[in-house]
């Protein structure tokens, strides 16, 4: 299993239009990627303009395929606009241990 902790922040003046991007890929993940376990998208309760993913994969084949959506594509793409690209911060992480309930 691969579990996927990113983050970076929103430009202040872009969170509404940053956020419907957001949920439309949440939306996509759900849909089109079986390995896809868990994808939750979260704001920072401190500093809203800070996002903050958690996404868990069956195995590295799941994960190489949500990287090559192409709607993981087309979210760089806004994202180029939207984020503050110098905040970006990706944390791939390997389980050794515990559970996933659901």
């Amino acid at each position: 299993m691969v579990t996927v902790l990113a983050s970076f922040n929103i430009k202040p003046d872009k969170q509404a239009e940053a956020d419907e991007a957001l949920k439309e890929m949440g939306e996509a993940v759900q849909a089109n990627e079986p390995g896809a376990l868990a994808y939750a998208i979260h704001h920072d309760e401190k500093d809203p303009t800070r996002i903050v993913f958690f996404e868990m994969y069956t195995d590295r084949d799941a994960f190489k395929a949500h990287t090559g959506s192409p709607h993981f594509m087309a979210l760089q793409g806004k994202l180029a606009q939207l984020a503050d690209l110098s905040t970006v911060k990706i944390e791939r992480l390997e389980r050794f241990a515990g559970f996933v309930r659901g």
